[in-house]
């Protein structure tokens, strides 16, 4: 009986690749019994190579193992004990995949404890723009200047590299990227300890990796009607054969973008009731020219060493910012009492260029270790002119004032670090690295006052700004799965110092500090359709360089933008605990909690009448609430996604001048719809909504929101070519208000943004069309806190 039991339990166990030794994912493998025609049973391989087939019994058998672009492996088995086949190499069936043709399938969203997989590979949303991706993405809001999973920033990857672009800059760059080559976007709420600890949440755009060798490019270009027309061409070029991958993107952008804000400024008495209030109309134009430059280059040495060089960089030689603002003076009946004018112009030149090389050995045991060295180079500057005009009760001119500021950040990022990971055995993993970076920067800003057609230097508001930053950085993840279970453990720990010191005001300030950063996720499979989760995740967000700066930039005369030397930095835990069931449903609770969360914050001054926008350090942020997905597809052709977050923000500091406190409930929603018509699926239409109610945000109300996109795309020339189509802000309800009161704060605005458009493309693929890119940007967290000047 022993023999019996033990004989129906053995497996068959192995590991597939490709001649460049990289695992390759979904291959099918089959095995079927001597002298039978059918198969006898199958699996397919995980992301890293790896198959098993367990309840066999002492038998012989024929195994067969396929994937598109290769030469199906076969093998007769002998079966009388475990066997581990090892590594099975396949061979790719030179120019095979010019003959085939994909059809269009349906996004499918995979859950897993620390993260949301939405595979998009060979779906309609891959015909647009990278940055329609992410918008489509569940609990990704994507809105001017910022990417957030829901309330919290998103740090976005590509291919587990970090994005090396200030927050704009991406933006512009993910929406002049086509998202052909993308196969996945990953929703990362519980980065392992592998990531930095500044990457709280995670956003990871997994590329699809080539199969085939030979020669692709393609060409594109786009135009915008928004408020002014806007332009975009690009081209990207892509080779591989067996020992070099060689990729090169490039992209031009030509904009001019509008913005117009009403400003309402309540300006109190000692008793806290209204003295005066300002009414501003405030118009904000932005012209630019920037041209992005994408390189990477692979050199397989050997089957277990690769060199690669990635290099991102983006060059601004034209960037006009306009602003015209009219303000009105009344008192607290609305009897009028004066108006300035303020006209702002300044004309800004940048460049940001970083590059990583990177060297990576594979042993004989399926461990490899990485080495990698980052370099960034980033400069700014900015030279601008305020002119404005006054005049009485009677609105007649009394006076005029008149200054410029010539002001420029130049930084420098250094990194090194190194990453080891091995595969104890088919079912857990352990990696373990450590990271040095070196940031430096020097900033400096003069302020000169026209005075009777004269240049005078303004001393109050003339400064230079030294930044030096030192972070020591190691880790160590562990990753498992048994039976029903899996389970994530990672400590990551940072050591950081600061130094940043004003040179016109003789200030130093240092920072020294030591950080634990925790993460760990547990999963289980009640049944078939049935799961639970729960994770936990500490993260860090440290100040942009710009934050730190204690320079003043003023917008007019009375309104002011200065950073914060003692800005201290962010801790955030984040707890989440949830379910999936019966397929397309999911359930989940959150809370986190941030020590120290900063923003910049409106402080009005009733004496001088003066607002100046810092960022500063809350005393408290709680934010909390329920999320539930559906998530269902009625029929081949229609995908259906809808999610809904119900959720509560509190905030609570003290300014000096009293405590304050506040909380919100919200809700967010988002609902999309994805079409796939015509007999070949070349046809496509996609609707998203997203809806915000009223919302917290550091001591801001937010009015209710609905953002919109209508997309559609459609293949022409045999599936070469690609026209597309998208109606942004149909139902014209992006725009929104915001409030803010409490203490002697009490303001409030309307922001109309340019985004009601109408956007119009083209795309067409040439040389072997079948062929996917290596394309990915280099690393370097720091990146992330490049700012550019107020």
């Amino acid at each position: 009986m022993s023999f019996t039991l033990f004989a129906q339990n053995l497996s068959i166990s192995g590991k597939v690749i490709d001649a460049n030794g990289s695992p390759i994912e979904f291959a099918n493998v089959i095995i079927s019994v001597e002298n039978e025609d059918s198969f006898f049973k199958g699996t397919s391989t995980d992301d890293n190579g790896f198959f098993k087939l367990d309840n066999l019994s002492v038998t012989t058998y024929f195994i067969k193992i396929s994937y598109i672009g290769f030469e199906d492996f076969e093998q007769k088995i002998v079966l009388s004990g475990n066997l581990d086949l090892k590594t099975i190499q396949l061979k790719v069936i030179p120019e095979s995949l010019d003959e085939v043709t994909v059809i269009a399938k349906k996004p499918v969203i995979t859950r897993k404890p620390d993260r949301l997989i939405f595979n998009i590979e060979n779906t309609a949303l891959t015909e647009g723009s990278t940055l329609s991706v992410l918008k489509n993405t569940p609990s990704v809001i994507v809105s001017d200047g910022s990417i957030n999973i829901k309330s919290a920033p998103a740090a976005v990857y590509i291919n587990n590299r970090k994005v090396q672009l200030t927050t704009n800059e991406l933006i512009q760059l993910l929406e002049s990227s086509p998202a052909n080559n993308i196969k996945s976007v990953e929703v990362i709420t519980n980065p392992p300890a592998s990531y930095d600890a500044d990457s709280g949440s995670v956003i990871n755009i997994i590329m699809s990796k080539n199969l085939v060798t030979g020669y692709r490019g393609s060409v594109e270009t786009n135009y915008t009607q928004g408020v002014f027309p806007r332009y975009n061409a690009g081209t990207s070029h892509y080779f591989k054969n067996n020992k070099v991958n060689f990729n090169v993107n490039y992209s031009y952008s030509n904009k001019k973008i509008n913005r117009d804000q009403d400003d309402t400024v309540n300006f109190l008495d000692d008793s806290n009731q209204i003295d005066e209030i300002w009414k501003s109309n405030v118009n904000r134009n932005t012209w630019s020219e920037t041209h992005n430059l994408n390189l990477n280059f692979d050199y397989f040495i050997d089957d277990k060493n690769t060199i690669s060089l990635t290099s991102t960089g983006l060059y601004t030689p034209y960037f006009k910012y306009k602003l015209k603002n009219n303000t009105n003076i009344s008192d607290e009946n609305e009897n009028f009492l004066s108006r300035f004018t303020s006209d702002n112009l300044s004309r800004d030149t940048k460049y940001n260029i970083g590059s990583d090389l990177t060297f990576r050995h594979e042993f004989n045991d399926d461990a490899s270790i990485t080495f990698n060295g980052h370099f960034t180079v980033y400069d700014y500057e900015r030279d601008q002119n305020v002119f404005s005009n006054f005049f009485d009760q009677n609105n007649t001119f009394v006076d005029d004032s008149e200054f410029n500021t010539l002001a420029n950040q130049d930084t420098k990022i250094i990194t090194g670090k190194v990453d080891y990971s091995l595969p104890i055995n088919e079912s857990s993993n352990f990696d373990a690295g450590f990271k040095y970076s070196n940031i430096n920067t020097d900033s400096d800003i003069t302020r000169l006052d026209i005075i009777n057609g004269s240049e005078v230097v303004n001393t109050d508001n003339t400064d230079a700004f030294k930044y030096d930053e030192k972070v020591f950085a190691g880790y160590l993840n562990y990753t498992k799965s048994w039976g029903k279970w899996d389970i994530n453990l990672g400590s990551r720990a940072e050591q950081t110092n600061i130094e940043g010191q004003s040179l016109t005001l003789n200030e130093t300030n240092k920072q020294d500090y030591l950080n634990w950063f925790l993460n760990a996720s547990l999963s289980y499979q009640l049944a078939e359709k049935v799961s639970v989760y729960s994770s936990y995740k500490r993260s860090i967000l440290r100040p942009s360089y710009t934050d730190l700066n204690p320079f003043r930039f003023f917008l007019n005369e009375n309104t002011v933008v200065l950073g914060n030397p003692n800005l201290l930095p962010s801790y955030r835990d984040h707890y989440k605990i949830g379910t999936n069931f019966l397929e397309h449903f999911t359930v989940e609770a959150y809370y986190m909690n941030y020590d120290g969360a900063f923003e910049e914050l409106p402080r009005q001054n009733n004496d001088t009448n003066i607002i100046a926008f810092s960022p500063t350090n809350l005393d408290k942020r709680v934010d909390y609430g329920f999320d539930f997905a559906f998530d269902y597809y009625p029929t081949n052709i229609w995908n259906l996604y809808f999610l809904t977050s119900f959720y509560n923000i509190k905030e609570e500091t003290n300014f000096g001048e009293g405590s304050v406190e506040q909380n919100q409930w919200s809700n967010y929603s988002q609902l999309t719809n994805t079409l796939s018509l015509l007999e070949d699926r070349s046809l496509n239409v996609s609707l998203l909504l997203v809806y915000g109610s009223r919302n917290l945000q550091y001591f801001t109300l937010l009015e209710e929101q609905l953002i919109s996109e209508l997309s559609i795309t459609k293949s022409i020339f045999s599936k070469k070519g690609m026209i597309t189509l998208s109606i942004h802000d149909l139902f014209n309800k992006q725009d929104f208000d915001t409030s803010t009161k409490y203490l002697n704060q009490f303001n409030s605005s309307f922001i109309d943004l340019d985004n009601r458009y109408v956007k119009l493309g083209f795309r067409y693929n040439f040389g072997n069309t079948k062929l996917n890119t290596n394309e990915r940007t280099t690393s370097a967290e720091e990146r992330e806190r490049l700012k550019d000047l107020n």
